[in-house]
C-alpha cells in the first residue's frame, strides 16, 4: 500500500509501541511507518502513527502534550514504579486521607523537576534506562523539567490503598513518575497500577482503532478512510501562500521572508500545493517539516 497520513491506534496492553509499529507494517504491506511516542507495555489507549510521508511529522507531534487516566497504588514502591515490578518497599496507608491525597497530588501541577524511571526508553550516554536496568545496573538520572497542566483526582478507595486522576502534562512527563512522586509527597510511597493515554496529538480515544479493526479495514480496501492526511493535521496553523519567486526556495527547504505575527505555518507553493510547515520569528521562517518528497 501507498499510504501517507496519521492512523490513529488504540494500544492494548501487553503490546510495545514497537510491536504496533511491527505489525502494521505487515497489515498495511509497507516499510516505513513509525510511532508518535513510546507508551509502556501495561498502558492502553491513544498512539498516533504515522505511515509514508508523515514519518517526517514524528519529530513534530512528539513534542505535544498528552492526557492519561490512572490509577494509583499508595504504600507499594517497585522498581519500575509500577505494578509490573518487584516489589521495594510496603507499608501501611490506612491513616492517609482523601484531603492529604488531594493536597499532594494537586501540588505538583505546574513546572517541577522529575527524575525519570530506570525502567524508560530515555537514553544516556546513547544507552536506554531499561536496558541498563535489565542488567542490575542502576545509575543516578538528571532531573528534567516537565509540567503537569491540570489533575484531578477522579476517585479514592484508601480503604485499598487506591485513587485514581486524570491529568494533561507536557511531552516527557513519565506518569509511573508522578505517582512515585506523590507517594514519596504522602510519606508512604507509591506505585502506577493502571495507565490509560486519552488523548495525544489532538486525538481522543474513540477516534483510535484496534489492531485487529485495521486489519479488516485494510482487507476491505476501507482503510484510507480512517487515515489524516498530513495537511489536516496542521489544519490549526495559519497559512502562508508564495508566490513563483519564492517557490524554488520552499522547495529546497531554505529560509523564507513573512510577514506575518510569529509562529508555525502551513506553506503552499504558487499553485497551491502544500509543501511544508515553517516557524516564524521576526518575518524570517524556518523550515519545520517539509513534505513533497519521500
Amino acid at each position: 500500500m501507498n499510504l501517507n497520513g496519521v492512523l490513529p491506534v488504540y494500544k492494548e496492553r501487553g503490546y510495545t509501541s514497537n510491536d504496533v509499529v511491527s505489525k502494521l507494517r505487515g497489515i498495511l504491506k509497507m516499510k516505513k511507518i513509525g510511532h508518535t511516542g513510546t507508551l509502556d507495555p501495561d498502558a492502553e489507549g491513544v498512539l498516533p502513527v504515522c505511515l509514508g510521508k508523515a514519518t517526517k511529522l514524528i519529530s513534530i507531534l512528539s513534542d505535544t502534550d498528552k492526557a492519561y487516566s490512572c490509577t494509583c497504588r499508595l504504600g507499594i514502591t517497585t522498581d519500575t514504579e509500577d505494578m509490573s515490578g518487584n516489589v521495594l518497599s510496603e507499608v501501611s496507608c490506612k491513616d492517609i486521607t482523601e484531603d492529604a491525597v488531594r493536597k499532594a497530588a494537586e501540588g505538583f501541577i505546574g513546572r517541577y523537576m522529575q527524575i525519570p524511571p530506570m525502567y524508560s526508553a530515555k537514553k544516556v550516554n546513547g544507552k536506554k534506562l531499561y536496558e541498563l536496568a535489565r542488567q542490575g545496573i542502576v545509575i543516578e538520572r538528571k532531573p528534567c523539567e516537565v509540567e503537569i497542566k491540570s489533575l484531578v483526582i477522579r476517585d479514592t478507595d484508601l480503604i485499598n490503598g487506591r485513587f485514581s486522576f486524570d491529568t494533561e502534562c507536557s511531552k516527557g512527563t513519565y506518569i509511573r513518575s508522578l505517582c512515585r512522586d506523590i507517594g514519596e509527597a504522602l510519606g508512604c510511597g507509591a506505585s502506577m497500577e493502571s495507565l490509560l493515554r486519552t488523548g495525544a496529538c489532538g486525538f481522543k480515544l474513540n477516534e483510535c482503532r484496534r489492531l485487529s479493526e485495521i486489519e479488516e479495514l485494510a482487507k476491505s480496501g476501507d482503510i484510507e478512510d480512517k487515515i489524516v492526511s498530513i495537511e489536516k493535521m496542521f489544519s490549526d496553523l495559519g497559512e502562508i501562500r508564495a508566490d513563483k519567486e519564492c517557490d524554488k526556495n520552499i522547495r529546497n527547504g531554505n529560509i523564507i521572508r513573512a510577514c506575518v505575527p510569529d509562529g508555525r505555518y502551513r506553506v503552499y507553493l504558487s499553485d497551491g500545493t502544500f509543501a511544508a510547515v515553517y516557524e516564524v520569528k521576526k518575518s524570517r521562517a524556518v523550515l519545520k517539516g517539509y513534505f513533497l518528497t519521500d
